[in-house]
């Protein structure tokens, strides 16, 4: 009779995890306890020797690995056996390995890790495989895989234990690895276009007057209140400041609000900075990163996302009122003033504060008809300046900043500004931010950041900049719908 160890059986889990024990008990009683294992030498990997099969046949490899499944014939077993790159058939024969090691390798369990020495060669019905000439024991699975171990789908599970989703889920392991990749790819970029990469604090002194709430830790040898970072900009700007004329950082955000299919409090993103520029050269920038992206990662500029295909190799310009007229027929420069502005909100059912300015009312129109029209790539630019505090006006109009921010598939992707550098202007907007935030909230501790400021004094080029979320990019080159599919660990509520 054959034995076949696709799944892991129907029984009791206790049951099931005393059995690996006593197997383990059993191998260090023999003198065989494989976790004193220190190194075994591994010469390839089954991607390698699939990609190269007539290199490899007949040829002698080492592979360290895991078993997957396995089905034993007497004599001879067929395993399947999963290694850092992927999976190959392995042919196991007791005339080969030996008779007790063979009685031992029958003991062994799906999930151990092995390693296995034999030559490479093609079966009878043209499966690649490796004919084993010597296995071990390299580590004891002490708990089963999931039971179908060739799709782990439940998600919470999946998430709160990575581990075993990697090792179930190929298709996990491919989307971690497309995004090693277009973090390569975006450094190689910038690398090649003269930019430097940096490294700024993530524990800063004061809660700025941002929106974005921030985590509050204690730093006792200083006793001060310190928080955790939910941007980069002012510390990269003060380096364009001090001469370093174009610079980024990828780094880790962290924001303590809420959670959902696009956000996580910690995520990933990439700011950058580029002096004698503005948001014009920050928009052609995005345009050529997204098409070289998308070429390199995913073989062409047209993608599917969640069923839609979208094209990175085209790329719509509309400034904010051009977008709104076109999607709701409101007319900025026709209203007369506020008042005719918040009219034309109402007859349009929607709601705006009852001193809403053209400007606020114009950003709500948008919010409200504009950005899930967005699914072909769109920058939408030139905002009111009431949202857009580190923004340079736009000195034909200084009721607008040069700011865009991108759009694909109706999801906000990217924020870029002409860099505002009047530290006078910059103090007074900082200054009404917090006035305003702390109206909202009385007991907030935001303070305006006057070392900034006193940086700007010194005087900061023009400079474009823009900043855009890692993660959200991933899951768009991925064809990933959660913001927790691209992150190996995403912030969980504990079980209990």
């Amino acid at each position: 009779m054959g034995e076949n160890q696709t799944a892991v059986p129907q029984q009791d889990l206790n049951e099931i995890l005393q059995v690996r024990r006593d197997k383990l008990a059993a191998l260090c009683e023999a003198g065989n306890d494989p976790f004193v294992k220190t190194k075994y030498e591994v010469t390839a990997v089954s991607k390698e020797i699939k990609a190269n099969f007539e290199q490899f046949e007949g040829k002698t490899v080492s592979l360290g690995g895991r078993i997957i499944s396995r089905r034993i014939m007497g004599k001879a077993s067929f395993v399947g056996f999963r290694d850092g790159e992927g999976d190959i058939q392995l042919y196991v024969r007791r005339d080969d390995v030996g008779e007790e090691e063979y009685k031992a390798f029958k003991k062994w369990d799906i999930g151990d890790i092995i390693g296995v020495s034999g030559y490479v060669f093609r079966t009878q019905t043209g499966e690649i495989s490796v004919h084993a000439q010597k296995i071990e024991l390299l580590a004891k699975s002490l708990l089963p895989l999931p039971e179908k171990f060739h799709g782990l789908k439940d998600t919470d599970t999946r998430y709160r234990q990575r581990y075993v989703d990697l090792i179930v889920n190929p298709d996990v392991r491919d989307t971690f690895l497309k995004r090693s990749q277009i973090l390569k790819e975006i450094r190689a970029y910038l690398d090649n276009k003269g930019f430097l990469e940096v490294d700024t604090p993530i524990l800063v002194p004061i809660e700025i007057g941002a929106s974005a709430r921030p985590f509050k830790t204690h730093h006792n040898t200083l006793d001060m209140d310190m928080y955790l970072r939910i941007e980069t900009e002012l510390y990269l700007k003060r380096l364009i400041v001090g001469g370093m004329n174009r610079v980024y950082e990828v780094g880790r955000i962290f924001r303590n609000e809420g959670m959902d299919t696009k956000h996580n409090p910690e995520f990933t993103t990439i700011e950058l900075y580029q002096a004698y520029t503005d948001y014009y050269g920050m928009m052609d920038l995005v345009e050529e990163l997204y098409k070289t992206l998308a070429e390199k990662v995913c073989g062409g500029t047209k993608i599917t996302y969640q069923g839609i295909e979208i094209d990175l190799g085209h790329w719509e310009r509309l400034t904010m009122a051009e977008a709104v007229k076109k999607y709701s027929g409101c007319d900025y420069y026709a209203w007369q003033d506020d008042a005719a502005a918040r009219e034309c909100a109402a007859k349009n059912h929607v709601e705006v504060p009852a001193d809403a300015t053209k400007g606020t009312v114009l950003a709500e129109l948008f919010d409200a008809f504009v950005e899930e029209k967005l699914i072909q790539p769109t920058f939408i630019y030139d905002y009111p300046v009431e949202n857009s505090p580190l923004a340079k006006r736009k000195p034909e109009d200084p009721a607008f900043t040069e700011r865009f921010e991108y759009f694909i598939n109706a999801t906000e992707y990217g924020n870029a500004f002409s860099e505002l550098n009047d530290p006078i202007d910059q103090k007074a907007r900082f200054e009404r931010q917090v006035e305003l935030k702390k109206k909202d909230d009385p007991d907030c501790k935001s303070e305006v950041d006057y070392d900034y400021v006193t940086a700007l004094e010194y005087g900061m080029p023009p400079t474009g900049g823009l900043g855009f979320g890692i993660d959200r990019l991933v899951m768009l080159l991925t064809d990933s719908a959660s913001i927790r599919d691209v992150l190996l660990f995403p912030t969980m509520k504990p079980l209990d």
